[in-house]
């Protein structure tokens, strides 16, 4: 049976997959080792490419992988600006969205210049103290950069590592309440 969310996964499927072919054949040939993957959401498409992973031998530290791979990833993004810009500026006008680009390279990814597009949402009471919490640990510097972190990490660290931030908290405001009066 399809439902309006089978349905509208499938045409989000069916679109990145159409991008995903425009991009293969629109990008010069060499830029990635196989076909970029291609996300999309109402604002943006975002192109991510495989580079090849630089060769520094088997006993590299995963420092030198990282700092290998992201050297070569600012080299990339730096020899390809005004081709990467001239796609993008034609896939704007032919798809009516922003496109960001990427590369990756094993387990890292480097996203450049991309959207940081507002969400309008409601938050009852306890979703507003989750935001408060993170905001109050300092993991967060406002409600939207905890919110955005919040959607990054959700699956990963849920209920139980909020409750063991918030008794972390509630442990300092004990230590604080014993300690000394502040100077005025």
């Amino acid at each position: 049976m399809t439902t309006p969310e089978n349905d509208s996964g499938a045409r989000r499927r069916e679109q990145e997959e159409r991008l995903r072919g425009w991009f293969v054949g629109r990008l010069p040939d060499g830029w990635f080792e196989g076909a970029p993957s291609v996300t999309v959401d109402r604002e943006e498409i975002v192109v991510v490419g495989t580079l090849p992973a630089p060769d520094l031998g088997s006993d590299a530290s995963e420092a030198e992988r990282a700092a290998a791979f992201a050297g070569r990833a600012k080299r990339f993004r730096e020899e390809t600006r005004e081709q990467r810009m001239a796609v993008a500026r034609e896939a704007e006008h032919t798809f009516g969205r922003k496109v960001a680009w990427g590369v990756s390279s094993g387990t890292e990814t480097h996203l450049f210049t991309h959207l940081a597009v507002p969400v309008m949402t409601r938050l009852r009471q306890p979703e507003r103290r989750v935001l408060d919490t993170l905001v109050d640990a300092g993991v967060a510097r406002s409600r939207a950069d905890a919110l955005a972190w919040c959607v990054r990490l959700v699956g990963q660290h849920s209920e139980s590592w909020l409750a063991e931030l918030r008794e972390a908290l509630e442990h300092v405001e004990r230590v604080r309440d014993r300690g000394p009066e502040p100077r005025g």
